[in-house]
């Protein structure tokens, strides 16, 4: 029976008290300040929609990232401006409740502000979801900050999250000398989570930012992506470090030891990555170069990255070659000063051929191809030249130069072109092509029989 009343007072007292809130004048004050701070929120946000509609159209895949970044962040203005007015009137509602005498029995929770202290808290989850929804595509990731980041955020707000932290603190078990609390595990996870997401998102828009600068040369964007992304990610790990509860000052022990391994197991490492800073900076390799190795590998470079660069061949191939290997190794680079490549097709004729005539034949035939240099404006030593090249057993060996911008492979088979072209003119002229011929003479008398 004792237990039945106790419960009974503390029920009636808590009904008092709601009732003495929900009855306040001061209540339907709040009320009226969050409708009307709500509303002006949902006017400014409306707006804001309106005069930057750009916020609302859906950017194109190539488009500026920043432009990518804005878009749909009008969303935000809502839940941001309905923020900053409830926190102010929270925070002047609290001082007035402290200074008045009417209040004083509730002054040192602010209970007096209970109703602003809530909305404030709805606004905040508000806006925090409506971040995960803008700015998380993974749609793994976003379930995972929904479930853990707003209770978390709800708990904060409710002032029942240290609670819950120190309950965690005291599930631990100790292993040897190191103990492990569940608060400390999931502390790890939680932070690991986020930094780990944070880290790939803001490495990828950072290098697409610098990418985007049209005053820097490919070189500089390059070198500026790869600082980027190491600093980013010294920064994370330092901190994912410090919210292991690893002390920084103790790294200095292991830096000896890290001095061994790179100049043991890590020095390939620390060598190609070297290397990929040294290419960068001396600028002689950029992205879309054509590149061919003494051992015949060859192909466009696509990108460079912390240990290799990626080849692209015309068969559709990616060859990953160390950055080491262009510092120590004989290469081309066929697109390095000059996109314009001078290329030579070989074919034969008989002897019996006008090879004057055949000259300006097969020059006039060359110029016609649309990925060939020539013009009157362009001079005569880039234009197309014919020549004999030798006097073989068969018929005079020619050949043909031409100039062209790129390289004759791939997706510009020129060359093989240019033989069809060459040979049709032939046939056309009634040019014999020559196929090998002996002549045999019989000497001395033949017995028959």
């Amino acid at each position: 029976m004792m237990d039945i009343t106790n419960f009974q007072n503390v029920f009636y007292d808590y009904s008092a008290q709601t009732f003495e809130l929900l009855s306040s004048p001061m209540t339907y004050i709040q009320m009226s300040l969050i409708i009307a701070i709500y509303i002006a929120a949902y006017f400014i946000s409306y707006q804001v929609k309106k005069k930057f509609s750009w916020v609302q159209q859906t950017p194109e895949i190539n488009s500026h990232p920043i432009r990518r970044l804005t878009f749909g962040i009008h969303r935000l203005t809502f839940p941001l401006i309905a923020i900053i007015g409830l926190k102010i009137c929270y925070e002047f509602a609290s001082s007035l409740f402290q200074t008045s005498a009417h209040f004083l029995e509730v002054d040192n929770n602010n209970t007096g502000a209970w109703l602003l202290n809530f909305a404030l808290s709805v606004a905040m989850l508000l806006f925090l979801n409506q971040i995960i929804n803008r700015f998380v595509t993974h749609k793994t990731m976003a379930n995972l900050f929904k479930w853990l980041a707003l209770p978390i955020l709800f708990l904060h707000l409710v002032g029942w999250l240290t609670p819950v932290v120190e309950v965690l603190r005291g599930v631990q078990i100790s292993v040897g000398n190191v103990e492990f609390s569940l608060y400390g595990v999931a502390r790890v996870v939680i932070f690991g989570t986020f930094l780990f997401w944070f880290g790939r998102a803001s490495s990828q828009f950072g290098k697409d930012v610098i990418r985007k600068q049209q005053n820097l040369d490919v070189p500089t964007k390059e070198v500026m992506s790869k600082l980027y992304e190491v600093a980013l990610f010294t920064v994370v790990l330092l901190i994912l470090l410090n919210v292991m509860g690893i002390n920084l000052t103790a790294l200095a022990v292991f830096g000896g030891a890290l001095g061994v391994g790179l100049g043991f197991g890590l020095q390939s490492i620390a060598s190609n990555f070297i290397s990929g800073v040294i290419i960068l900076l001396d600028r002689s390799i950029t992205v879309d170069d054509y590149i061919e190795f003494d051992d015949g590998n060859k192909g466009y470079v696509r990108e460079f990255k912390m240990r290799y660069a990626t080849l692209e061949t015309f068969d559709g191939k990616f060859i990953m070659v160390p950055n080491e290997k262009f510092i120590t190794s004989t290469f081309i680079n066929w697109s390095h000063k000059d996109l314009r490549q001078r290329f030579r097709v070989d074919f034969s004729v008989a002897y019996k051929t006008d090879i004057r005539a055949l000259v300006e034949i097969v020059k006039d035939v060359v110029a016609q191809h649309p990925q060939v240099i020539n013009g009157d404006d362009i001079p005569i030593e880039y234009r197309p030249d014919c020549e004999i090249d030798s006097f073989g057993d068969s018929g005079v060996n020619m050949f043909v130069e031409f100039w062209m911008d790129g390289v004759d492979d791939g997706k510009n088979r020129v060359g093989g072109d240019l033989m069809l072209m060459i040979f049709e003119a032939l046939r056309e002229h009634d040019i014999e092509i020559p196929f090998p011929q002996r002549e045999v003479r019989i000497l001395g008398n033949v017995t028959e029989g």
